[in-house]
């Protein structure tokens, strides 16, 4: 079963103050099976983040079809979803997809274990107690079990990443959205969240993962896609890609990264 497959997205910003209109996303058609490790990789401006932002809806699509688990939730013409089915059963079925952006958000006033909490408790309506020792179960596989007490302040940017993670994972997805989630890090902190992302690639989440770190996508995806321009150019294995490339601008592009 595909866990999420998008047909012909084509997502334009207007511009404002006089700009022009900027079509971002160009006829994306992607599919993610279920346990699958998908890296997209791309210059700035290819489209990656906004491509995951409209798969969890943080963005509208003007036209194209976004299905999750095999189920059609959005087929838009000029804006429009033609779909008709209850907010409340697309919503159930978007809360299955979890993300983890570049920078944490995390709330800076809640300790590290109210933030793992807290959308456990208010969406997915779960007992305090058991949403307590949740957190603290997801704190542990992040390693920061000795941590939930403490707040986002008193954390290294890779430790806040490692909750933002852990809190994602609070609601149980079943597919994980990564937006660099590396990049606001310093460099040698880096290591700590990819080795969970790696974690959980080896548990058999499925992920989606927008990443500048090249090594990262050669050795845990099990495709890669290549964005340029709002498009997808190139997909293949991560040998095909970064020893084959054949697209030119694919090309290109590994040889000014690596």
């Amino acid at each position: 079963m595909s866990m999420i497959k998008t047909v012909g997205v084509y997502k334009t910003f207007h511009g404002k103050q006089g700009r022009g209109p900027l079509e971002v996303l160009k006829d994306v058609s992607l599919t993610v099976e279920q346990k699958e490790v998908i890296c997209i990789i791309g210059p700035s401006g290819a489209g990656k983040s906004t491509y995951l932002r409209v798969l969890n809806r943080l963005e509208s699509i003007d036209s194209g079809q976004i299905y999750i688990e095999d189920k059609l939730l959005f087929d838009c013409k000029d804006g429009v979803n033609m779909v008709k089915m209850p907010q409340s059963e697309r919503n159930t079925a978007l809360l299955e997809v979890g993300m983890v952006f570049q920078n944490f958000n995390l709330f800076p006033h809640k300790t590290v274990v109210e933030n793992v909490m807290l959308a456990p408790l208010h969406v997915r309506k779960t007992g305090a107690e058991e949403a307590r020792a949740k957190a603290q179960t997801l704190l542990d596989r992040v390693g920061l079990g000795d941590k939930v007490n403490a707040y986002p302040s008193q954390l290294s940017g890779g430790q806040q990443q490692r909750v933002a993670i852990a809190r994602a994972l609070a609601m149980e997805p079943k597919i994980m959205l990564f937006d660099e989630p590396t990049s606001a890090l310093d460099p040698e902190l880096v290591g700590e969240v990819l080795q969970v992302m790696k974690g959980l690639a080896a548990a058999g989440m499925t992920m989606l993962v927008v990443t500048h770190e090249m090594g990262f996508a050669r050795e845990a995806a099990d495709k890669v896609v290549f964005m340029f321009e709002g498009a997808v150019l190139e997909t293949g294995s991560p040998e095909k890609i970064f020893s084959h490339p054949e697209n030119p601008r694919t090309r290109q592009f590994l040889q000014s990264v690596l």
